[in-house]
């Protein structure tokens, strides 16, 4: 028969019935306290082990043995009033509480540790401040990769000298990362083909045609380990040209800026300005640091009315002071990105980069999550902005045909 449970030494009326197990012979009780697992609330649960006997959860049935401590009563006494007691369990049931209690701290620190993901980044003549890298870095935020928690960026730029893009690539590579970018020219994208077989590669391709490079073996179907975006930028070469000439209905004479990044851009810069009744005159700059002072100068001794800047790395990254000397020699600008217009030149028409970039997160994220780089077809960019700079077309004293200004996406005032 049960018995009534010896609470008189609490201050408190009998409250529970137990029924202590007969141990077959005296052993002190080991007592494991133990927070039991959410979401049931008890505020301490006391496990009490006799060996060879029952296994009791209820934190009462410690209290109410006659051979515990009187110190270990009042140790809990004060814990255990309002408190809820649990039925007694069997040993099984036992063990697999303690194991779970046991192994909780294990769990957690488990859920804590996050696998870090590295990326490296290789640019032709980009700095990882550059607002294209900004914006890959953003998406990869928004899409929960946070760098110094889960997510390394290990960034190389060659600052324009194509030479050391083979050495910062291998840099990469060897610090075992788990993706390669590779944006603008295609020296970028040939370096980290030769480097590694094995890291997946995803290229922002915006001065070649990787399929007529033989970099991925179709748009729909990549092949190999390389995909990502590709823009058709010889073909918006002709258009450019032709916005300009629209821009400026009396142009004859355009210098057009190019270096080695820009040679499939040059030849269909030349034939679209002949085309338009236009003279052109190249200003091709081999070796960087390239002296833009120089070149302008010479433009402007040739007569030239405006400058068209064919897309090179390099010249983006130098498009601040591009804008100052062409407004410097009064010489309206054509460029290939809105990041030109808005550091001051006169028209830029193309796609949105950053928007190119932040989609080339999207191909990561995809990538470390599983998703084979064959199996995800290159994107092209579907739409592209025109953007006028009002603000310097003043300056210059040009009036903007209305024709442009309504076609215009952006107009900066």
């Amino acid at each position: 028969m049960p018995r009534r449970c010896p609470t008189a030494g609490l201050g408190r009326s009998p409250q529970v019935y137990v029924a202590p197990p007969p141990p077959v012979y005296y052993a002190p009780p080991l007592v494991v306290y133990a927070p039991p697992p959410p979401p049931v609330a008890y505020a301490l649960a006391p496990v009490v082990v006799y060996p060879g006997g029952t296994y009791y959860a209820a934190p009462l049935g410690l209290l109410s043995h006659p051979r515990t401590p009187h110190s270990v009563i009042s140790a809990l006494s004060p814990m255990l009033v309002g408190a809820t007691i649990p039925p007694p369990m069997n040993r099984r049931a036992f063990v697999t509480a303690l194991g779970a209690v046991l192994a909780a701290p294990l769990v957690a620190e488990a859920q804590t540790t996050e696998r870090v993901y590295r990326i490296g980044i290789v640019s032709a003549g980009q700095t990882r401040s550059s607002p294209l890298y900004v914006a890959f870095e953003e998406r990869l935020r928004e899409l929960g990769y946070v760098d110094g928690r889960n997510l390394a960026v290990e960034f190389r730029g060659a600052e324009g000298d194509v030479g050391r893009l083979a050495r910062l690539t291998t840099e990469l590579v060897r610090l075992n990362i788990d993706l390669l970018l590779t944006g603008g020219p295609q020296e970028a994208v040939r370096t980290a083909k030769q480097a590694t077989t094995r890291i997946p590669i995803v290229m922002v391709a915006i001065d070649f045609d990787p399929v007529a490079s033989g970099y991925v073996a179709g748009l729909a179907r990549p092949g190999g380990y390389i995909t990502g975006l590709f823009l058709r930028q010889v073909e918006l070469t002709a258009k450019r040209m032709a916005l300009l000439k629209e821009t400026l209905p009396k142009l004859t004479r355009v210098a057009i800026l190019s270096d080695r990044f820009a040679v499939d851009q040059l030849k269909e810069a030349e034939r679209a300005t002949r085309e338009l009744a236009m003279q052109p005159h190249v200003l091709e700059l081999r070796t960087p640091p390239y002296d833009f002072e120089a070149a302008f100068g010479a433009a402007v001794q040739h007569g030239a009315e405006a400058v068209f800047v064919l897309s090179s790395p390099v010249f983006f990254r130098e498009r601040d002071r591009l804008a100052v000397l062409a407004l410097r020699k009064r010489l309206p600008t054509a460029y290939a990105f809105r990041e030109w217009a808005e550091a001051g030149g006169l028209l830029s028409y193309g796609p949105n980069t950053a928007d190119m970039y932040r989609m080339a997160a999207e191909y990561a994220d995809k990538i470390l999550k599983g998703a084979k780089p064959f199996d995800l077809p290159v994107q092209q960019p579907t739409k592209f902005e025109l953007v006028i700079n009002l603000k310097t077309a003043k300056t210059l004293g040009l009036t903007i045909p209305s024709s442009v200004l309504l076609r215009a996406d952006q107009v900066i005032e």
